[in-house]
């Protein structure tokens, strides 16, 4: 595969195809761990770890895995990599495992794992895999990174736990409970949205869509029968 080409695949997830601002996918951990940055950066650096090791064992097994079972074994892998990312975490960044709590285990069910192994994984080979999954995890990291600043500076006037605003300056403290999230969440969006044009003049059409791949009429189909 082109040298241009692979560049592709690790960029299109941190802009172009971002699964948290232009998919929409993974929504439920970034609004409830960025009520603070370095909690958004243990989540998205926990997601991106089974993200890679997932990708990458599911492009190496992909013709072995039967299609009639794959689902579950791609959850199996993915459940796998994350005990053994949560066993990580526990034993060497306590504080990071006590903040993300639940969070963190609920990785196996992260759509955007589960997508990325269905749609890519299964379907190319090795190291394109680990450069979507690397693209994908570098753009959720930011995504959540960039809500976790926002929500951390205007709701509690500190940054990674230290004080950045002046003394005078009173929390907003709607910024760290869910309507904040949502809030901010919405307005990230809209500027991400806003950095490829917005929607006036956009194809809306199937051809266009990233999640094309896996959304062929032959697997369709297969869905119908099954």
């Amino acid at each position: 595969m082109a040298k241009k080409t692979l560049m592709g695949e690790f960029t299109k997830g941190i802009v172009k195809e971002n699964p948290v601002l232009c998919l929409v996918l993974g929504t439920c951990p970034a609004l409830a761990v960025t009520t603070a940055a370095s909690n958004a950066i243990g989540m998205g650096v926990a997601a991106t770890a089974v993200l890679l090791c997932s990708n990458v064992a599911i492009s190496l097994l992909r013709r072995v895995i039967p299609s009639t079972v794959r689902i579950p074994v791609y959850i199996t892998l993915i459940a796998a990599f994350v005990t053994v990312v949560q066993m990580l975490v526990k034993a060497f960044a306590p504080a990071i495992d006590e903040s993300l709590g639940i969070f963190l285990p609920l990785i196996v069910v992260n759509c955007i794992i589960l997508g990325r192994a269905e749609m890519f994984a299964s379907k190319n080979r090795v190291l394109p895999s680990a450069l979507d999954a690397l693209g994908m995890g570098v753009g959720f990291t930011a995504a959540l990174l960039l809500m976790g600043m926002i929500r951390e500076l205007f709701g509690a006037g500190t940054l990674f736990g230290f004080s950045v605003m002046p003394s005078f300056y009173t929390p907003i403290t709607v910024f760290v409970l869910p309507a904040g999230g949502f809030f901010v969440f919405g307005l990230l969006i809209a500027l991400a949205n806003k950095l490829q044009g917005g929607y006036r003049g956009r194809d809306f059409s199937c051809e266009a869509c990233p999640l094309k791949s896996a959304c062929t009429k032959k697997e369709t189909e297969d869905a119908c029968r099954d």
